[in-house]
């Protein structure tokens, strides 16, 4: 049994402390490209990005991060034209489509936990950029809770790679043993955690999956992840 103290919380985002927000598809690149450039999109570009977009998912479930100025790169080769200024054109995309709302609940556990002295890093996988993930944390008022972030689209990979870990226990102090992580996925945020050393606490309103080890609590809304440490060292 492991005895040393809860010294930092890892928390995952769409799930956990948010409902999953949306993701751009190839009508909103079009979009984006018309409202807010004033540019012709090329013909088929749409039906591209969502061809990319859905070899990039696959690619995304094995691990692999494939950022939007790749994708969109890809879409325009597909369509024989010159692309523009993609930076410019994922940055708007993003701003386009909405990130999700933080729980008030979630924001509320998260203001508890950090008055509690611990470590707080936010250990997610997203597409979304690093700037724009820390807009949706300050409309929360949030941003500052947090001792680190840690994206799959900053870092490069995604959970469960364990390299993705291995930043998570990098970024909250170098010691496995005393990282709880918390996320509603039982690979991702359990099984994949546990194997870096630190230890896990799912978030599951309704019947626990299959597989779940037997020690892992289990907690229906983050809100209750306060309480749940008083119990722990």
């Amino acid at each position: 049994m492991n005895t040393l103290a809860v010294a930092a919380v890892a928390l995952d985002f769409g799930g956990t402390l948010a409902t999953p927000g949306a993701s751009p598809c190839g009508r909103d690149v079009v979009a984006v490209l018309e409202s807010r450039f004033g540019w012709p999109s090329p013909a088929g570009l749409d039906v591209a990005v969502d061809e990319v977009r859905a070899e990039a998912k696959a690619a995304y479930r094995q691990g692999v991060q494939t950022p939007w100025e790749t994708i969109l790169a890809d879409a325009w080769q597909r369509v024989s034209a010159q692309p523009p200024d993609l930076d410019a054109v994922v940055d708007a995309l993003w701003e386009s489509v909405p990130d999700a709302v933080v729980d008030p609940r979630a924001a509320a556990a998260v203001r508890t936990l950090r008055r509690s002295q611990r470590e707080l890093v936010l250990a997610c996988n997203t597409q979304r950029p690093i700037a724009h993930r820390r807009r949706t944390l300050a409309v929360a008022g949030l941003v500052e809770h947090f001792d680190a972030l840690v994206l799959s689209s900053d870092i490069g990979f995604t959970k469960p790679d364990p390299r993705f870990y291995a930043a998570v226990v990098d970024a909250a102090g170098g010691v496995p043993e005393a990282v709880l992580f918390v996320g509603d996925t039982l690979d991702k945020d359990v099984v994949g955690p546990r194997a870096a050393g630190m230890r896990a606490a799912l978030v599951c309103a309704g019947e626990p999956p299959p597989g779940l080890p037997e020690d892992v609590p289990v907690i229906a809304h983050v809100a209750e992840l306060p309480n749940l440490l008083e119990r722990w060292p």
